[in-house]
């Protein structure tokens, strides 16, 4: 597997948005939610969600496979050299589209292998969808993400990072909700952030 993301990247303010830190926020709230005890991190990135996960007395393990990114397992997702069962939930936030996709169910699988309990994955989904935001009397804030379907799926080709997005052709919603079946997780949760729609998360159950 090649490196495709040099590990300064991380540390970018242009990658460090606040859209991504509302996606960062996601993954430490529903990981805090499943109340874990150890926490496997596919993918190291900025260290920001290891961070505060440790302050909350949650014992986290990273893996990656870029040792300037001094990641506490190095290896690839697709064989990760832990025991069966090793921890409770996993984390694997915006990294297997950078696979090819017949590499998606596979890291799934080696995934489910090693952890106990769930997974929290998010995928980049270039769907469209338009953000409302409204400030009511009494009522309060009323916030929702309106998905416009397009009449036409978009073709993919590799970027140098993205191998593959949902919604692009031939990687459709119900593809991918299919194969996390297929790899032996419930899909107990779905949803988009709301401040950075592209980032769909799964909170998955291993079955």
């Amino acid at each position: 597997m090649d490196i495709q993301v040099e590990h300064t990247v991380y540390n970018d303010l242009n990658y460090n948005d606040k859209g991504r830190f509302n996606s960062f926020w996601h993954q430490i709230d529903a990981a805090l939610a499943l109340k874990p005890k150890t926490i496997m991190e596919v993918g190291t990135g900025n260290g920001f969600v290891k961070f505060v996960l440790k302050k909350n007395n949650v014992a986290v393990s990273t893996i990656d496979i870029d040792p300037k990114l001094e990641p506490d397992i190095l290896a690839s997702v697709l064989s990760i050299p832990v025991g069966d069962n090793a921890f409770d939930v996993a984390l694997c936030c915006q990294v297997l589209e950078h696979l090819p996709y017949e590499n998606f169910v596979p890291a799934l699988t080696e995934i489910r292998r090693v952890v106990s309990g769930h997974l929290i994955l998010s995928l980049p989904d270039m769907h469209r969808a338009y953000r409302f935001n409204m400030q009511l009397p009494i009522l309060g804030e009323i916030k929702f993400l309106w998905t416009l379907p397009r009449l036409k799926s978009q073709e993919w080709t590799f970027n140098g990072e993205h191998y593959w997005n949902i919604s692009n052709k031939n990687y459709s919603v119900g593809r991918i909700r299919s194969d996390i079946e297929k790899a032996g997780f419930k899909i107990e949760k779905e949803f988009c952030v709301f401040e950075m729609s592209w980032h769909r998360f799964f909170i998955l159950k291993k079955k």
